[in-house]
């Protein structure tokens, strides 16, 4: 099941070459509000009732643009140094708890949005996000899966002279500039992965391959994740967490390369799709 946030308003999407789409408050007559973040609030419910909708007779997909999958949620996670490639590029071993922190929730947006530069040396960072559908606090791994709503495609953007000054890093106000957190293009729910703790993971600027990993790659896998996240804090229904990123940014390229106006970033997560963020100059610049 794909779900998506066309305009505002919660839609189902086909899966298949013939991509049709259906509102869920029209097609559920009002039993699930329009408000694509309302959906969590009773997953479990949704699930079933999307498990029978029918989308033959739904609007082709094409040409539509979606907003963030997940637009308000209540606690936004990031994962630092999740692929030993990346943390050997960054300058880090291996760490014996997740390296966490957090992008704020006016960071997130939706694909194919146009991202204002501000000054400074801002990267780029592809990411499988992992969308809380249940609550978790104090989950096992045998139980983990069972919490999790569904997977999408994560941007984490950050600006590095923010992120790095000072004596102690600024991790969470680097990453949260207005559109450093785009997502998408829609939740896929993990029943329609053949592997879901093993998926493909790139990113290309401007047509040049710079990340190619996959998720198997994790130091930390989704179970692993929510097993030590809700060990300290409760995840709540619609939570976000970005998992971490492969080697290959732009900080830790001799030459070093950042994202420049006009730049095009596209991310691709296999059984996910593609998420795609352009960049401009500030109206000051």
């Amino acid at each position: 099941m794909r779900v998506a946030n066309l305009a505002g308003r919660a839609v189902l999407v086909d899966g298949t070459a013939d991509a049709r789409m259906i509102d869920v408050a029209e097609a559920s007559d009002g039993r699930f509000g329009p408000d694509p973040q309302s959906l969590f609030d009773d997953w479990a419910a949704f699930t079933q009732w999307a498990a029978s909708a029918e989308l033959r007779d739904g609007t082709l997909v094409a040409e539509q643009v979606f907003g963030a999958p997940v637009p308000r949620p209540r606690q936004v996670f990031a994962i630092g140094l999740n692929y030993a490639e990346h943390a050997a590029e960054a300058g880090y071993p291996p760490d014996s708890m997740p390296v966490t922190f957090t992008k704020f929730p006016s960071s997130i947006v939706g694909p194919d949005v146009v991202v204002e530069l501000p000054e400074g040396h801002v990267d780029w960072e592809v990411e499988l996000v992992v969308v809380i559908g249940k609550k978790a606090h104090k989950v096992d791994r045998e139980s983990a899966w069972d919490h999790v709503a569904g997977l999408t495609i994560g941007q984490d953007i950050s600006e590095r002279i923010t992120q790095l000054q000072g004596s102690a890093p600024q991790f969470s106000l680097g990453k949260s500039f207005p559109g450093f957190g785009p997502t998408g293009p829609w939740l896929v729910t993990s029943d329609e992965f053949t592997d879901r703790d093993d998926l493909a993971i790139s990113c290309s600027l401007s047509g040049e391959e710079m990340q190619s990993s996959r998720t198997g790659m994790m130091l930390y896998d989704v179970p692993e994740l929510l097993v030590r996240l809700s060990a300290v804090c409760p995840l709540l229904p619609g939570d976000i967490i970005f998992s971490g990123t492969p080697s290959g940014i732009g900080n830790r390229r001799t030459p070093q390369r950042f994202i420049a106006p006009d730049d095009v970033l596209v991310s691709e997560i296999e059984g996910i799709g593609t998420l795609v963020t352009r960049f401009s100059a500030t109206a000051s610049q």
